[in-house]
Formats: C-alpha cells, sequence, structure tokens
C-alpha cells in the first residue's frame, strides 16, 4: 500500500488537499485508512483522462512523473533514465504499452527527455527527431530530476541502462 501524502488529493474524491480534508479524521481514528494500491497504469490513465479535459496536473511518485497540459498532451516520465512516454496528444488518448509485476515495471518509452534553457525537450527513439515543447513544466521536472539524482547513489543509478532499441537492461551486479 502506497502512502499517502498530505500534499495528495484526497483519496475520498473532495478535490482537497489530503491534509485539509480527512489527514485529521485520518489522526483521531474516525475514518478508516483508505487501501487504494497505486499503480503506474492506473496513474497514466487518471493523467491521461486529465488532458482529455484539458486539465494542467503534475504527480510524483518515485522515479516517475505524470503531467499533464491545458492543450491536451500528456507524459510519463522516468527521471534516473530520462525516458519518456506520450499518453495523450492535443486532448486525444494514446497507448502506450505497461506491464506491471511484483518486481518490475515495464513500460514501452516511445522518447528521452532533457530539459535545456528551460524548455522540455523529447527526442524520438524511433527516428530520433527531437521536439521542444515551450509550456510544459520544465522547471518543476528539473528540479525534480535534481532531487532524484540526490537521492539516489550514482552507482544505483549507472546499475539501470536502456538499449537503443528502447528495451531496459540491467548491469551485472
Amino acid at each position: 500500500m502506497a502512502k499517502i501524502g498530505r500534499n495528495d488529493p484526497c483519496p475520498c474524491g473532495s478535490g482537497l488537499k489530503y491534509k485539509r480534508c480527512c489527514l485529521g479524521k485520518q489522526e483521531a481514528g474516525t475514518i478508516p485508512t483508505p487501501n487504494k494500491k497505486i499503480t503506474v497504469s492506473g496513474e497514466a490513465g487518471i493523467i491521461r483522462q486529465a488532458a482529455i479535459n484539458h486539465q494542467e496536473t503534475l504527480k510524483i511518485i518515485g522515479v516517475f512523473i505524470f503531467f499533464s497540459t491545458a492543450a491536451g498532451d500528456a507524459w510519463i516520465l522516468e527521471l534516473t533514465e530520462q525516458d519518456a512516454a506520450m499518453v495523450a496528444q492535443n486532448g486525444k488518448a494514446i497507448d502506450v504499452e505497461i506491464s506491471e509485476q511484483a518486481e518490475t515495471i515495464s513500460i514501452n518509452w516511445s522518447h528521452r527527455f532533457k530539459i535545456k534553457n528551460k524548455r522540455f525537450i523529447t527526442i524520438s527513439y524511433q527516428d530520433k527527431t527531437s521536439e521542444t515543447y515551450e509550456k510544459y513544466p520544465a522547471a518543476t521536472i528539473n528540479s525534480t530530476l535534481k532531487k532524484i539524482q540526490r537521492r539516489f547513489s550514482s552507482e544505483l543509478l549507472e546499475s539501470i541502462h536502456v538499449n537503443d532499441d528502447g528495451q531496459e537492461t540491467t548491469s551485472p551486479a
């Protein structure tokens, strides 16, 4: 079970932050602890729907960032390898293969991303084309990327690699 952060949306569906809604009731023991399992595919569906509704949203879970824009785009980013997969474009859903097992998560990444000059830039794995997005949350992504890199050792970050074909491999231990 994943822990609900104080600033996360309340799982009761009120639209308020958890700290402003059910956290106090939870601590007082007047409501049961929600038993909601957070999955990458579930979060991808949530962020995809936000994009279809043209809502700006950003959520960080571990090494993943899920975000949508008012223009109707939505992405999943993996911060250690800087992989990206677009799950909605211009308000239309894009299917992305996501496989979750007890110990592994496999996503069919379509792009790599980088932040340069406060801009979000993607490079396609398929044809190596680059695209720059002006109105994406580049500053938030960049600061989160730096936090993740400080949190994990360089040895751990280097132990996960992605081949040119986008398949994940791990270095021998």
